[in-house]
């Protein structure tokens, strides 16, 4: 088994015993009885909005290669989010290139190049949302050190992306120093990574147009506002009288927690970063993962629902997927 793997597998573990630890599972169950359904409703249909967004986000992003319709980008999306959340290792991240490349002309490594643009974008955009609302937060007892780190990681993802303007915007002077460096590397392999680097590099096309830029950075504000909004309504759900900021810190906690390595489903990741977020509000633990086991389930199961029902318009196969990603020269 992939050591990796077995690694977010025993992460997961510990972070179960942690969560659950000094919990009496009774009241844990009490609490999810007393769930008002109409925010539940609310929470299901902003967490299907925000699928549809980051759908067509993806379609903005993929234009300068092709335009694809939004049935095939919705339907690849859901598709891809079941990978990712069921295929250890993190090699459902694949599943979206493979899956559109399959549909459309875009290379595979093109189309990876966009799903990398989807993450600087996603990055940039949470940091700011997070600086922004730590900063105005009025909790005297939030740390500090979170504050001044994503206001670090903000800067830190802002000198990243004005790495990746240069890289594009200079590409032949980015190119002509990876090649010093292809030079030293065996010629058949260098020639697969150079192919690779090409059509990777396609797929930052967007960012040279202001316009579409802006436009983005606008997509990826409204699609992580609308999952504090989805945040909002479940804590509702359960009667929390909470602040709005309470979202923001959940969603800000959850990204963290989840992108360590992780058992499918995030499960332990995603139930320890939503209570040690409610923790800051003063929430009492065994609420906290009442809250965390909802959450977790019904956001996976929307995924798994939405990925089984567009299964039957996007087959694929992993080893194929990872074959035409590694080996498979394109053409």
């Amino acid at each position: 088994m992939n050591k990796k793997v077995i690694l977010g597998i025993l992460i997961s573990i510990v972070l179960v015993y942690l969560s659950v630890r000094g919990i009496n599972l009774q009241d844990v169950f009490r609490d999810l009885k007393n769930i008002q359904i109409s925010y539940v409703i609310f929470f299901i249909l902003l967490v299907i909005l925000m699928q549809l967004l980051r759908s067509y986000r993806w379609g903005v992003i993929l234009q300068p290669m092709g335009k694809i319709d939004q049935f095939s980008l919705f339907s690849v999306t859901s598709v891809g989010f079941l990978a990712i959340a069921s295929i250890p290792a993190r090699i459902g991240e694949l599943a979206r290139p493979y899956l559109i490349s399959k549909r459309s002309s875009i290379k595979m490594s093109s189309a990876l190049g966009t799903i990398l643009v989807e993450r600087v974008l996603d990055i940039f955009t949470v940091l700011a949302i997070a600086v922004i609302a730590l900063s105005l937060a009025d909790l005297p007892n939030l740390p500090s050190w979170m504050i001044k780190s994503s206001i670090i990681f903000f800067l830190l993802a802002l000198a990243g992306f004005c790495f990746i303007l240069f890289l594009i915007l200079r590409r032949e002077t980015a190119l002509k120093f990876i090649n010093i460096i292809l030079n030293k590397i065996p010629g058949k392999l260098a020639n697969k990574i150079d192919e690779l680097i090409h059509h990777f590099i396609d797929g930052f096309q967007i960012i040279t147009n202001i316009k579409f830029l802006l436009y983005l950075f606008f997509l990826s504000a409204l699609v992580w506002l609308v999952d504090v909004l989805a945040i909002y309504m479940l804590l509702k759900a359960f009667g929390f009288t909470l602040p709005v900021t309470a979202s923001f810190v959940v969603m800000i906690f959850l990204l963290v927690g989840i992108a360590i390595p992780t058992a499918p489903g995030y499960i332990g990741n995603w139930h320890y970063a939503c209570c040690l977020a409610l923790e800051l509000f003063h929430l009492a633990k065994t609420e906290a993962l009442s809250f965390a086991v909802v959450y977790n389930f019904l956001s996976m199961a929307i995924v798994v629902v939405l990925g089984v029902a567009f299964l039957p318009f996007n087959k694929f196969s992993i080893s194929d997927m990872k074959k035409q990603m590694n080996y498979k020269k394109e053409d």
